[in-house]
């Protein structure tokens, strides 16, 4: 077997059915890219529509197979809605990926319960919504990928963590209880950890330059993270290389929580 063919038997994405949410920027785009260029179709599902179609054009000029969904996340029917139209594109996905977010973090002294209820719905309801939709499926074709994108404050008041921190560290609880659900018919499900990384959920702290610096400075690698470092890991758990790796978190943060 050449390495090419050893190497596609283990990372191709080839007939496989991907769909991202958050794919048109950030880290979500890069992951939406590297799913696509390994060969799977791939829906992006997001607000905003220009957004959207530079994020789908980019890879169709590169002879991707590719389409979007506006959806609205935030709600139980908006991601209802989403999730059908995504699945009337290309057929019900093999591989899940949530990485639409919102970054709202006041202080806990200046919480207010629309802010708890909004960060709730995004980064936690709704990746358990389309888990819901989409994993009972996967699981009864004996095969499906299932990957969250958390947070640092999952595991570590940092930053001022707030509402942020507990909805990611109820993501990470959400994969592992979905893992035990569905991992015995061939799902697996997992998380990817990143550090600081320089993306538009980040620009409150981007446009810190000392905050930037400090935060460099605390990872092994010495620089901070850009959203095509995870396309690799991306690519791995959706693969068939990760069969027997589950319910797990992941970090890609250059070494930050570590040192």
């Amino acid at each position: 077997m050449t390495s090419q063919a050893y190497l596609s038997q283990l990372f191709s994405l080839d007939d496989r059915v991907a769909l991202v949410t958050g794919g048109s920027s950030g880290i979500g785009r890069a992951i939406a890219g590297a799913l696509a260029r390994a060969g799977a179709s791939v829906v992006i599902v997001a607000r905003r529509e220009p957004e959207l179609t530079s994020a789908v054009e980019e890879l169709r000029s590169g002879g991707c197979r590719a389409a979007w969904v506006s959806g609205d996340l935030s709600t139980r029917e908006g991601v209802r809605t989403a999730a059908e139209a995504a699945a009337a594109l290309f057929g019900e996905p093999d591989i899940l990926v949530n990485s639409a977010g919102i970054n709202l973090r006041p202080p806990m002294t200046e919480l207010t319960d629309d802010v708890w209820d909004t960060t709730m719905a995004v980064n936690l309801e709704a990746p358990y919504l389309l888990g819901q939709r989409f994993g009972p499926g996967m699981a009864e074709r004996g095969f499906g990928r299932i990957i969250h994108i958390t947070s640092q404050q999952a595991h570590r008041a940092f930053v001022q963590s707030g509402a942020y921190g507990v909805s990611k560290g109820g993501l990470e609880s959400l994969a592992r209880s979905q893992a035990e659900a569905w991992s015995p018919y061939g799902v697996t499900c997992n998380t990817l950890v990143p550090g600081f990384v320089l993306t538009p959920l980040n620009s409150r702290l981007a446009d810190d330059p000392d905050q930037v610096a400090t935060l460099a400075a605390r990872t092994m690698t010495g620089r901070n993270g850009l959203p095509e470092d995870f396309a690799g890991a991306a690519v791995f758990l959706a693969s068939g290389a990760s069969a027997y790796v589950t319910g797990q978190s992941v970090f890609v943060d250059g070494g930050l929580s570590v040192h």
